[in-house]
């Protein structure tokens, strides 16, 4: 610390030194016109370039490197594109422009006017005319104190992480894409995209438990939305028939490589459609997004080669235990054998914990990390699905899919329930399950209930996790490797 404490003294007395001479650390004046992508596409394949003062180019960014040579210097200037060098040449500046260049650090921000030239190595450079102090840095770059490497250093002081580590800047510029491909093919299929309420007086939609608020002027408790799912099946009510939403949900539940407390879903809605035809839009969205990302089906990630080409893989939930779990069939489907075996695999479950939940379960626990390839779970039990259309060939499961890969799951839909009778009941149990303890379960929504009374179309819904998707696509071990500012423990001082 004593080190750094002396950087930080040397830089304010620089600071201090600036204002006292006249000249503004911080000025807000310089236009740049070009980017250092402008530079290289203008002149990077030209093997000789006639240097010519008039061939003006203007570029601002940080300086990330320098190298000094008594009369002349070299300095490396980073902006949201790449990289450029600009020679600087005491002859050229001036000498009291060159001595005022002489007190810029790495991490200064500065704007450069000058020629562009090829150096004697081959290397694309600028030959300034003028450099400027355009923001004078207090601290100092990370590579002084051998790179910025800790993990939560890296989440905690994300702008550093930025500047330092070209690589994650690059994960948030294919996030960015990942969400414009999605945006845009959902517009070029007819929907419309809304925006439904972050603070809602009952969260539906998911089971999760919500982060609560109070608002002072309606003197009410509101929560932090954990789904948009029951205000967008309210808009198919109104009339929308294709409608998605891309957006933040909150769970306040724990952290770790695959959840964060605050996170982005798209969930759509499309009435007149089933659970089935979303599997196939799903799939034809995912490799629509893909392609135009990567050029390509598929995909490595954590060292696994993924291929997103059709059809993807479809199980029921009571398939996938009997392909990846150590049990038969006979024994799954006898509720006292299947519970001995959850106990036997690790699974601490109540005694009188429902079929439905003890399969869902099971499945978690021997089938969900084996689901490397695209892969579809689909038949899941009635009494793990509050918000689904019950089969019409089995009332014990419903119409509603999982979409998993890489382990984990990426997405979730269903053909939705829409009679506002069975809605009520299911709500009933679900209040029940609260009242025994269970802090997920769903609350009752009267005005829901009243929304489907007045008629809701036959219709499927979906749910994406962007941030997952994010993290497959860009090779990502952690979510906080996707989430610019994820939510940290408070620092210790």
């Amino acid at each position: 610390m004593e080190e750094l404490s002396e950087l930080l003294l040397q830089r304010r007395r620089k600071v201090n030194a600036l204002w006292e001479s006249g000249i503004n650390p911080y000025p807000n004046d310089f236009k740049p016109h070009h980017t250092s992508e402008d530079l290289v596409s203008a002149c990077g394949n030209k093997e000789t370039i006639t240097e010519n003062p008039e061939d003006v180019y203007t570029v601002a960014g940080r300086i990330m490197a320098r190298r000094s040579f008594g009369k002349a210097a070299f300095i490396q200037v980073q902006d949201r594109k790449g990289r450029v060098q600009v020679y600087v040449r005491k002859d050229t500046l001036g000498e009291d422009n060159f001595g005022y260049f002489e007190t810029f650090d790495i991490g200064d921000i500065v704007g450069v006017t000058g020629h562009p030239f090829r150096t004697k190595t081959g290397e694309l450079s600028l030959h300034a005319h003028e450099v400027r102090l355009l923001t004078k840095s207090l601290l100092p770059l990370p590579e002084k104190f051998h790179g910025l490497t800790d993990v939560e250093t890296r989440y905690r002081q994300r702008y550093v992480d930025l500047i330092v580590n070209p690589e994650v800047k690059d994960v948030f510029v294919k996030r960015a894409r990942i969400i414009q491909l999605i945006r845009e093919f959902m517009l070029g299929h007819d929907f419309l995209e809304v925006e439904t309420p972050m603070m809602q007086p009952i969260p539906g939609g998911a089971t999760a438990r919500p982060f609560e608020t109070y608002h002072n002027a309606l003197e009410r408790k509101l929560y932090l939305r954990i789904a948009p799912e029951l205000y967008l099946k309210r808009l198919l009510v109104g009339g929308f028939d294709k409608v998605f939403e891309i957006n933040r949900n909150f769970r306040n539940e724990g952290i770790s490589v695959r959840h964060n407390p605050e996170f982005t879903m798209m969930e759509f809605y499309q009435a007149y459609a089933t659970f089935d035809d979303l599997m196939d839009y799903t799939e034809e969205l995912f490799c629509h997004v893909v392609e135009n990302l990567l050029g390509s089906q598929e995909v490595t990630y954590q060292g696994q080669a993924i291929s997103f080409r059709r059809p993807w893989k479809r199980l029921t939930v009571r398939e996938a235990i009997l392909e990846y779990g150590d049990i038969d069939a006979r024994s799954l489907d006898d509720r006292d054998l299947a519970y001995s075996y959850a106990k036997s695999i690790g699974l601490d479950l109540p005694e009188d914990v429902g079929y439905g939940k003890l399969i869902t379960e099971i499945f978690e626990e021997v089938a969900e990390a084996k689901l490397i390839q695209p892969t579809y779970i689909t038949s899941y039990p009635t009494e793990v699905s509050p918000l689904s259309r019950k089969s019409d060939i089995d009332p014990d499961v419903v119409d509603r899919f999982e979409l998993f890969c890489a382990g984990r799951e990426i997405a979730n839909a269903f053909s939705e329930l829409n009679d506002p009778v069975d809605q009520k009941e299911r709500f009933l149990a679900q209040v029940e399950a609260k009242a025994k303890g269970d802090e997920e379960a769903h609350f009752m929504d009267e005005d829901y209930i009243r929304a489907l009374e007045h008629g809701m179309p036959p219709a499927a819904g979906e749910g994406i996790g962007i941030d997952r998707l994010v993290m497959l696509l860009t090779d990502s071990a952690s979510i906080r490797d996707v989430i610019l500012f994820p939510q940290l423990r408070k620092e210790a001082k």
